[in-house]
């Protein structure tokens, strides 16, 4: 191999050794930051890691909220229109935290897969709704109506009320 050649081809592996451990360093310090979305249908049946740290939306259900009234415990439940998770939070909730209202959590799936709440985020106005749980709230609408169609009794109607009035605004917010 002419010297030259050598010089060049090892120049690039050397600048792609550097590149993929820089790359995998970026990746081992942001590890602890990422969080994925699951909706609750995905926790109910199963798809969400227990003991990693992810976020879950939905809307509250109605007289489902619980507090301690010796601590700041609280103890709520939250839908996406087909299935309901349990979420248990130590804190002081937002302002805007109210039931038959969105709401995204973030925490972690403990064994007995309760969700252990560390940041409750609540809906900064009427007309917003996260992005993530109207996505989530409309796959589990269209799932319901395709059972309707099909005759099924999993077409539950309990929560058709959640969809009425509600639309997405990227202009609104989260309050904390």
């Amino acid at each position: 191999m002419h010297p030259e050649r050598r010089k060049r081809l090892t120049l690039v592996l050397f600048l792609v050794g550097v590149s993929s451990v820089a790359i995998g360093l970026i990746v081992f310090a942001l590890r602890d930051n990422i969080s994925l979305f699951y909706a609750p249908t995905a926790i109910a049946s199963g798809e969400a890691p227990e003991g990693v740290r992810i976020r879950a939306g939905g809307m509250v259900v109605p007289e489902s909220v619980r507090r301690d009234p010796e601590s700041l415990a609280v103890v709520f439940r939250i839908t996406d229109g087909e299935e309901e998770i349990e979420v248990e939070y130590t804190g002081i909730l937002p302002d805007l935290f109210a039931e038959n209202e969105a709401a995204v959590v973030t925490g972690t799936l403990d064994e007995q897969r309760r969700f252990m709440a560390t940041e409750v985020l609540a809906k900064h106005d009427e007309t917003y709704m996260p992005v993530e749980v109207e996505e989530a709230m409309q796959q589990a609408h269209d799932r319901r109506d395709a059972a309707r169609e099909q005759g099924s009794a999993a077409a539950d109607s309990r929560y058709d009320g959640y969809r009425n009035g509600y639309s997405s605004s990227r202009a609104g917010g989260y309050s904390q």
